[in-house]
């Protein structure tokens, strides 16, 4: 099993799924798969199960790279979409989607060359609603 370094995981002090750095083993008795995790927002300590958790990697060597849409900050995307950056020259799959603390929408992209990013969406229609209001 290769050495995980970060893992995603429901924070009930946060609220939210959050990003958890693994940052040392548990004492012995506890058990080999167990590791303590310390979240990234609220620096809280919480103790993970390694056994307990699923590999959620996107496989990226299928992509249906016919059908990707353009990446575009001014688009709106659902999470499993294949998208191309034209910019990069690299195509990725959206894995999750959510809205920043300003109110600006991001979608988290595991793209094949750059790995794992988050990217704006829906820019233009966030500020153009706003200016209506």
């Amino acid at each position: 099993m290769a050495k995980v370094k970060n893992i995603d995981a429901f924070r009930s002090y946060c609220g939210t799924e959050r990003t958890l750095e693994l940052v040392k083993d548990a004492f012995k008795e506890e058990g080999e798969n167990k590791r303590w995790g310390k979240c990234k927002k609220c620096k809280q300590m919480i103790m993970i199960d390694l056994s307990s958790v699923k590999d959620n990697s996107v496989s990226l060597d299928d992509l249906e790279t016919a059908d990707a849409i353009e990446y575009s900050p001014t688009k709106t995307f659902e999470v499993g979409n294949v998208i191309f950056h034209k910019g990069w020259e690299d195509f990725g799959k959206i894995t999750s989607k959510e809205i920043l603390s300003n109110g600006q929408k991001s979608i988290t992209v595991d793209f094949q060359k750059s790995g794992t990013k988050k990217l704006i969406e829906s820019i233009l229609k966030q500020n153009q609603q706003s200016e209506v209001n």
